[in-house]
């Protein structure tokens, strides 16, 4: 920057040339001013979460919190939200690059959640290119033009835009204060906010954000801080912020009254985010005796506890006047094989009349081809914008049915094979740059690759890991397939795509984490070192 920084930051790296009308002086000045005054609370969280972590492998099962049964039984509702969130019926996710945002806002679904986190790798270039590409948005001012020529240009009525900041477990390690990297969190946040606010207040909108990964309501009392803090800054409004809460781990699930609670002025809702859910399960309980859980394509939302935790989900959401909102399709067009094609489309149907049926008021999907078979279902189960009235006396969820682990059954060579092979794909593609990759005619990101990582992990470590065959799981094992997968993987994917990524160093990090006598709590901790 050719202004001198604020007294005890550095920037690591020179600033891309197109986004420096994003790291301006006063954006970072902002970003500062919300990590030296966060910063500390943020620590004690993220400390907190080791000592729970630490009871849990003591073999301490969690449960509804008694110093929050208030809260619970309490009689209160989330504020209102704006005319332009009611309909939310099909929401699209995916990272920040120009194309994404461009065919994700031209999709038809009523929101596109712009992810800085699961399906972003936060390089520098990508974290500040981001933003740089939503502050167009919000502008009407972006389009794309593919290397073969293909031009894309913004709709008239695009969809509504919700930004995913990285978890509160993230740093950013090219911004430091006094010689410690800034939290990825606030970082994310803060630039957004700052250049997108007021131009989105004056056009009738408002700052909307999905907020990842939180395992405590504490975690969601900082984030309402946060936005306390931010809005008065600005002279705005509290309550302008609107924010729907992830609710993608074990802990959550306890705490989604308290979440709710936490951010009532400011709630956009809860979200089932399933496939961070599952290993945030095998996380928090790798070292339970009695744990284990199937090939990871058995755990469905039909698994009873996936099933118990999606509808204390919408019972919960509905009850305090939220939206509830279901889960990610991860299913992808299947271009050259119509039978396969049509199959995947009936698994989003399934899996949508599942959702609304239950009551979720809207639901995800990753890719923009599969908006209209979303929609469709949800237009002819529900006509109207939402069912938030739909309140589910008839769901009592206990603490025993969040943790009725099932299945347990198969676990099979096929499968090993298969979480080897989607992490090295995905690990060898993030590494490279590209944090959202199509793998199996899924399209994976970091949470569905966590699943991979951590029953590999675990099905070594239990002594129920064992295969069908009888076989014991063990590292000699995994590590037998390894070079295998990782040359099939070569195989599948083609020249072009294996010369882009880094599948060497996929492979050498996942011998690592695997091997690992503690479990790394997210593989993209030391990805993220690895990448520039």
């Amino acid at each position: 920057m050719n202004h001198p920084l604020p007294a005890g930051v550095q920037i690591t790296l020179p600033v891309p040339p197109v986004a420096k009308e994003i790291l301006t002086p006063e954006a970072l000045a902002f970003v500062v001013e919300l990590c030296r005054r966060f910063e500390p609370a943020r620590q004690e969280l993220l400390a907190r979460r080791v000592a729970r972590q630490q009871e849990f492998h003591a073999g301490k099962l969690p449960d509804f919190l008694p110093e929050t049964a208030a809260i619970r039984s309490g009689d209160w509702k989330v504020a209102a939200c704006p005319a332009e969130l009611q309909d939310r019926r099909v929401e699209i996710t995916g990272p920040t690059d120009r194309k994404m945002v461009v065919n994700a806002l031209n999709s038809g679904a009523k929101v596109f959640m712009a992810d800085f986190e699961d399906s972003t790798t936060p390089t520098w270039e990508n974290s500040l290119t981001g933003q740089v590409n939503l502050k167009l948005a919000n502008q009407r001012q972006i389009d794309f033009t593919s290397p073969e020529g293909k031009a894309y240009k913004l709709v008239d009525k695009p969809a509504i835009l919700f930004v995913r900041p990285r978890g509160w477990h993230l740093p950013e390690k090219h911004i430091l204060i006094d010689g410690q990297p800034i939290s990825g969190s606030i970082f994310d946040f803060a630039l957004y906010f700052f250049h997108n606010a007021r131009p989105l207040l004056a056009r009738g909108s408002a700052p909307y954000f999905y907020l990842p990964k939180m395992e405590s309501h504490l975690e969601a009392r900082l984030w309402n801080d946060i936005f306390n803090h931010a809005q008065d800054a600005f002279g705005i409004a509290r309550g302008t912020i609107k924010a729907t809460c992830l609710i993608e781990t074990v802990l959550g699930a306890f705490e989604m009254d308290e979440f709710l609670y936490e951010l009532r002025e400011h709630s956009a809702g809860l979200n089932a985010g399933r496939w961070d859910y599952i290993f945030s399960c095998i996380k928090k309980f790798n070292r339970f005796p009695d744990f284990i859980l199937a090939d990871r394509n058995h755990v469905t939302m039909l698994a009873p506890f996936m099933r118990a935790y999606a509808l204390l989900l919408v019972k919960t959401c509905h009850h305090r006047g939220a939206f509830a909102m279901g889960g990610m399709a991860a299913q992808i067009p299947i271009k050259n094989d119509p039978a396969a094609h049509e199959k995947a489309l009936n698994k989003v149907r399934e899996d949508k009349l599942r959702e609304v049926s239950d009551g979720f008021d809207g639901t995800w999907v990753a890719h923009p081809g599969l908006v209209a078979t979303a929609q469709e279902v949800f237009d002819r189960e529900m006509p109207q914008p939402n069912q938030i009235d739909r309140q589910r006396p008839d769901v009592h969820t206990t603490a025993a049915d969040l943790v009725r682990f099932e299945p347990r059954a198969p676990i099979t060579e096929a499968g090993l094979r298969m979480n080897i092979n989607i992490t090295l794909q995905y690990m060898g593609s993030w590494i490279a740059g590209v944090g959202c990759v199509p793998i199996f005619n899924l399209m994976e990101d970091a949470a569905t690759a966590e699943i991979s990582r951590a029953q590999l992990w675990h099905w070594i470590r239990s002594p129920l890991g064992v295969l069908e065959d009888g076989r014991k799981v063990s590292l000699e094992l995994f590590r037998n397939l390894l070079p295998q997968e990782l040359e099939a993987v070569r195989l599948e994917i083609g020249e072009a795509r294996w010369a882009a990524g880094d599948y060497a160093a996929a492979a050498a990090m996942l011998d690592q984490l695997t091997a690992a006598d503690d479990f790394v709590e997210f593989l993209t901790l030391p990805a993220y070192e690895a990448i520039p």
